[in-house]
């Protein structure tokens, strides 16, 4: 037996240099967006090649919503109430956005890992054309109609008059939405995250440094209070969008949209249809559930639906960096079984799990212990903030196991198995949630703080039927 050597701190101060510039060079990597065959060699490191990108693009995503919300806030609990109830009226869009970025996951991961470049160019062109045919008309009933769509919701009267400008913009905005959820998602799914990244980093980082300057005005700009967010938000989209359509029409990858890849494919569209059904069909059950709760709220007052409004916006915060390990699992799965290798994609999934519950958990400690000084941060209205502090504590509460639930739908969304999803969906929100917050919040001592209650209960119970399908193992036959 060989005698014990014992290590001087010279060689362990090596060892630990030389595995800290290691993974240096695999961020280095991950976030320039350097081509890597997720199909083979180690799965840790397509997970994490993939997630790095991707989460700081959420990540991105959060800062923005966080950011919009601070600003607003200044303006008082009036502005804060009319960019919630907006929010929940276009959640709806972001419902349609998610179900389209998910079909094109879906398909275009396929076609990547089945080596078949020019057919997932051709279904990559068939996303952004689906996605303008449905985001049109919705952009324009909600410019037309966001009066009526705010008194729907409860709003106050002041609200409808003065901010109905800032509703019907945001509104508007639905094919820039649409655009910049589906093309990222080609980005993702043909193994380009680092793109979807930058994208987002120039259109959100844009709408940040504009948000102050719309809104509060700055030399000969204006003040435009709410409505200055709304348009920060317009110019910030459009911007990423034409990123977007020129990277796919004039970049180097491995999908490029060409003119041979320039056509109407309907059985494509029709695929892309039926994938997306089942998706935003899961996206408008978990919406409509948020507008009632939303609705609930407005029952309260609207310093409560302040409160609210700011208590979500950070759970939003956490919630979305956390989206980019589901978008890394959805990748892996629909390139792997593509490639012929279930396995490969099942064990990614359970990789991107644990990395996500990790992250979760350690946000949801951060909220529970300091719920009061976070939604301090954005307001100083002292209701508020023990309206919005509540709340927080609750949901946090459930953080790692959203985590769980996160990664398990979106890889059987990423399967083709969409339709499974949905009714989990169901049963959480419509059995669980809706029923539960209102018994909760009328008929017992809980009042609003009900809300909380059944979102930590529903979102927790829809986790684990997540669990159970996925570990039933048959979203791995499903073919597209």
């Amino acid at each position: 037996m060989k005698p014990y050597k014992k290590q001087n701190r010279f060689s362990l101060f090596s060892v630990n240099f030389q595995g800290i510039r290691r993974l240096g060079s695999l961020i280095g990597d991950a976030i320039a967006g350097k081509e890597y065959d997720y199909t083979s060699g180690r799965t840790a490191k397509a997970i994490f090649l993939l997630s790095v990108p991707m989460v700081l693009e959420m990540l991105m995503e959060s800062l923005f919503a966080i950011a919009d919300i601070f600003f607003v806030s200044k303006l008082g609990s009036d502005a804060v109430s009319a960019v919630g109830l907006t929010e929940s009226i276009n959640t709806i869009v972001y419902a349609i956005g998610i179900g389209l970025a998910v079909a094109a996951t879906a398909i275009v991961s396929r076609r990547s890992g089945a080596k078949r470049y020019m057919a997932a160019a051709i279904t990559s062109f068939q996303v952004l054309i689906t996605s303008l045919m449905v985001s049109v008309p919705i952009a324009t009933a909600g410019i037309i109609f966001s009066g009526d769509l705010l008194r729907m919701m409860g709003a106050e009267e002041n609200i409808v008059s003065n901010m109905s400008l800032y509703t019907a913009i945001t509104l508007g905005t639905a094919p820039l939405i649409m655009l910049l959820f589906a093309a990222n998602a080609v980005f993702r799914a043909s193994g380009n995250p680092a793109t979807a990244m930058k994208v987002l980093l120039v259109a959100n980082g844009l709408n940040i440094v504009l948000d102050p300057i719309l809104i509060f005005g700055l030399g000969p700009i204006p003040a435009m209070g709410v409505e200055g967010a709304a348009l920060a938000t317009l110019i910030g989209r459009s911007v990423g969008v034409f990123m977007q359509l020129y990277i796919l029409f004039n970049g180097t990858r491995l999908i490029r949209i060409t003119r041979r890849a320039i056509m109407f494919h309907w059985k494509t569209i029709g695929e892309i249809f039926r994938l997306a059904a089942g998706v935003t069909g899961q996206h408008l059950i978990g919406t409509a559930s948020w507008i009632v709760l939303m609705r609930i709220m407005a029952e309260f007052g609207s310093v409560v639906v302040a409160g609210y409004t700011i208590a979500i916006r950070i759970v939003l915060f956490f919630l979305l960096p956390a989206e980019g390990f589901s978008n890394a699992a959805a990748t892996m799965v629909g390139q792997n079984l593509g490639a012929g290798k279930p396995h490969r994609a099942e064990q990614s999934a359970w990789s991107a799990s644990y990395l996500n519950m990790a992250y979760l958990g350690t946000a949801g400690l951060l909220m529970a212990l300091f719920p009061a000084f976070i939604i301090g941060l954005f307001i100083n209205e002292p209701a508020v903030i023990e309206a919005g502090a509540r709340g927080l504590r609750m949901v946090s509460y459930g953080m790692a196991v959203y985590g769980l639930g996160s990664v398990m739908l979106n890889s059987i969304n990423a399967a083709g198995d969409t339709l499974r999803p949905a009714w989990f969906m169901f049963a959480a929100f419509w059995i669980v949630e809706v029923p539960l917050a209102i018994w909760l919040s009328f008929n017992t001592s809980a009042v609003s703080n009900g809300v909380y209650i059944s979102i930590l209960v529903a979102e927790s119970f829809m986790a684990l039927l997540a669990l159970w399908w996925f570990r039933r193992g048959k979203w791995k036959t499903i073919e597209i």
